[in-house]
């Protein structure tokens, strides 16, 4: 379920494209009009506005927001104004390029991987692709720390089955495969990353609810016993996004805004990507969680143009 708000009548691109001109030009930039834009048109709007916009001024709206916009109000816009496959190609490259890769940066291949649709994944390697004139399978290569690359590469190459297909006799049986490797604390063999990175998101969650059955425990809650490693932590988030990608958004939030300060990436990235998808169950995860509300949490933790183009996205 969506939280984006989208006008029942919309203006057309010209005129969208004209608004957000005029915002531009002048002493200063009208952030109101910018957000009242952009902040209410969907994907394909969005995409219409970026292509009419080039044709009116001879200009990418890409280029116009970066020349335009700062800060975190700016990075969100932009982000939010890249065609979502485009979006996720850029964030999984700047994980990748990070000087120092830790779980942070690593769960964003594994939110792209497991908790959008393998139709949406498979666009973001065409992307990835074309703008970095490299596979995304080899840049994880090249990049991500030797313990994870198994498992990441099997994650970003498959293109799972799209469909409620179950069965009960292999989810038992790659319950107990799964229970031999964290008992001998082996979450890198070949078994491992078959199953996570082959299996439809329905196979899984029948597999994980086996598991449960069988040993009692949780599949995520035995991997604690692996060990605090960066595999057993991709495993954990791998196992989350597959079993509820609302929950695993809802506590990313919850760390964007916990303590002092605000990890405004983090935010962005979680508000700006599910936005279209399903935001809405994400903000009843975190209340159910955490006993606030997430519109309260994010209007605590952030300000001025950047809260309220977050906002926006929400539903306000």
């Amino acid at each position: 379920m969506a939280t984006l708000t989208v006008p029942q009548e919309v203006p057309s691109p010209t005129e969208d494209s004209e608004t957000l001109r005029k915002a531009f030009h002048g002493w200063g930039t009208d952030e109101k009009a910018v957000i009242q834009v952009l902040g209410h048109r969907n994907a394909r709007q969005r995409k219409i506005i970026r292509d009419t916009y080039q044709e009116l001024y001879n200009q990418s709206l890409i280029d116009s927001l970066h020349s335009e916009l700062s800060g975190d109000f700016g990075r969100a816009v932009i982000l939010w104004t890249y065609d979502p496959a485009e979006r996720d190609a850029r964030l999984v490259n700047k994980a990748l390029k990070s000087k120092k890769i830790g779980i942070n940066e690593l769960k964003v291949i594994v939110e792209i991987s497991c908790a959008s649709s393998p139709h949406h994944l498979l666009a973001v390697r065409k992307c990835y692709s074309f703008l970095f004139e490299c596979s995304l399978e080899e840049d994880i290569i090249h990049e991500a720390p030797p313990s994870v690359k198994k498992i990441l590469v099997g994650l970003v190459s498959s293109f799972r089955f799209d469909g409620a297909v179950v069965d009960l006799d292999v989810a038992d049986d790659e319950a107990s495969k799964l229970q031999e490797t964290v008992a001998l604390k082996q979450l890198d063999q070949d078994i491992v990353v078959w199953i996570l990175s082959t299996r439809n998101v329905f196979q899984l969650k029948a597999t994980f609810e086996s598991y449960h059955k069988k040993y009692g425990n949780f599949l995520e809650e035995d991997i604690k016993d692996y060990g605090n490693g960066l595999l057993a932590s991709l495993v954990t988030i791998v196992i989350r996004c597959v079993i509820s990608p609302e929950k695993h958004f809802a506590g990313v939030i919850k760390d964007a805004v916990a303590g002092w300060g605000t990890d405004e990436d983090a935010l962005t990235r979680a508000i700006v990507s599910r936005a279209e998808i399903d935001l809405m169950k994400v903000k009843e995860a975190y209340l159910e969680m955490n006993k606030t509300s997430l519109d309260n949490a994010v209007k605590d933790d952030t300000s001025r143009d950047y809260g309220a183009f977050l906002m926006a996205l929400l539903g306000q």
